[in-house]
């Protein structure tokens, strides 16, 4: 039988340290508690204040007889085992965690997750709402809570009660309990899966938030950023001017981060391609005016702000936009030949033919030669209302008769 328990020790030991989560025992705050119950009568004890981020426990329960003690702490007993998941529901997990003594005595307890229903056990003997009941007196035992298999230790739970009920009808029993938490290491920072939701609804809000068709993985990256600089409990008490310092700051790095920059530019130039297509030039400038604002401009966004100034008859901000466009790249001759029609409608005849001289055997692009647009310009402006006596100059000029 002993190298039976051995063998099992060392299986157990060897999958635990593999396998170990990423947490620890809490053993600077485990509950020992030790209590005696009179007889027939029925007592509670409270678990100490479990520690942000508990996702199990070990409990053990021993009744002594008059004179014992303990073989050895729990705490003691889980330091060969640094991981919960080495301890199992079978015997071999019994072996290690179990006292290795205990008295001649039993009792019934069970256990509850407010004090509600605690008191209402010690009164009125009522388990009906109990998370565990063992109904069948023991001597002594133990088992393991978890947040995923257990109703007693739910996400964000501070205590548990404990009720015994004494079985010995005639003498007092001496019970120890002792209770020791298991801490997932992330989730001692606060980061809880509700908190984590709080900060990603809250991003969700924001006005930059809003204007982007996508926003769940810029609101995922402000999150991230946020729970490794701080820990939940941390932020909460910032001031409310502070906590919207950190949302701007990481806001502003995961705008870039997480392509959600070029989304919602790219979003924009889609809406004023799609008013200027529908004639509505005002609505697209605006969205490319949004563009250059914040710093996002490419050549072809000034170039387009040019061009929906031009069917605006706006030929001085035309001839302002399309001139810093030509500062960004002064090789895109869409840009140049829109600075040409600016200055031609703007009655600047000689500005306007230096440009259209210079460019005149060029494609503007690889199929399109720079006549063939300038002729192309034209007759788009006539449609649209405007007129220059010009026009037909300047096609005589590049040989468009």
């Amino acid at each position: 039988m002993k190298n039976i328990f051995l063998v099992l020790f060392i299986s157990i030991f060897y999958q635990s340290a593999f396998a170990q989560k990423d947490g620890y025992w809490d053993k600077d705050r485990a509950t020992t508690k030790e209590i005696v119950v009179s007889a027939r009568d029925r007592i509670l004890i409270k678990t100490d204040d479990f520690p942000v981020g508990t996702t199990e426990l070990i409990y053990r329960i021993t009744l002594l007889d008059e004179n014992q003690q303990l073989a050895s702490s729990l705490v003691s007993v889980l330091k060969a085992i640094p991981d919960p998941t080495g301890i199992s529901q079978g015997s071999a997990g019994a072996v290690f965690v179990l006292s290795k003594v205990s008295g001649s005595d039993k009792c019934k307890y069970a256990v509850f997750s407010s004090s509600e229903l605690a008191l209402e056990y010690q009164k009125k003997a009522k388990k009906d709402k109990a998370c565990l009941v063992q109904d069948t007196p023991v001597s002594k035992d133990a088992k393991r809570l978890s947040v995923d298999k257990s109703a007693c230790l739910k996400p964000g739970i501070e205590n548990l009660w404990f009720g015994f009920e004494s079985t010995n009808w005639i003498l007092k029993q001496k019970i120890i309990l002792e209770v020791v938490p298991w801490v997932d290491t992330k989730l001692s920072r606060g980061w809880s899966l509700e908190n984590r939701k709080s900060i990603i609804n809250q991003c969700e809000t924001s006005a930059l938030a809003r204007k982007l068709a996508n926003s769940d993985d810029f609101c995922v990256c402000i999150q991230e950023k946020m729970e490794k600089k701080y820990k939940f409990q941390e932020f909460q008490k910032l001031l409310a001017i502070e906590q919207a310092k950190v949302y701007k700051d990481f806001g502003n790095s995961c705008f870039n981060e997480t392509g959600a920059s070029r989304e919602l530019y790219n979003d924009l130039r889609k809406q004023a391609a799609g008013f200027a297509k529908k004639g509505d030039y005002g609505n697209a400038i605006a969205q490319y005016a949004t563009i250059i604002n914040e710093g996002k401009a490419t050549v072809l966004d000034y170039n387009a702000i040019g061009t929906n100034y031009i069917l605006t008859k706006q030929y001085g901000k035309a001839i302002k936009f399309l001139k810093e466009g030509v500062k960004l790249d002064d090789s895109e001759l869409l840009l140049k030949l829109n600075l040409a029609h600016a200055y031609l409608l703007n009655n600047n005849y000689s500005a306007a033919k230096a440009i259209y001289k210079e460019y005149q055997t060029q494609n503007v692009t690889d199929s399109l030669s720079w006549s063939q647009k300038v002729k192309l310009d034209f007759e788009t402006f006539k449609k649209a209302g405007l007129s220059s006596g010009d026009f037909d100059r300047v096609l005589k000029l590049l040989g468009n008769d």
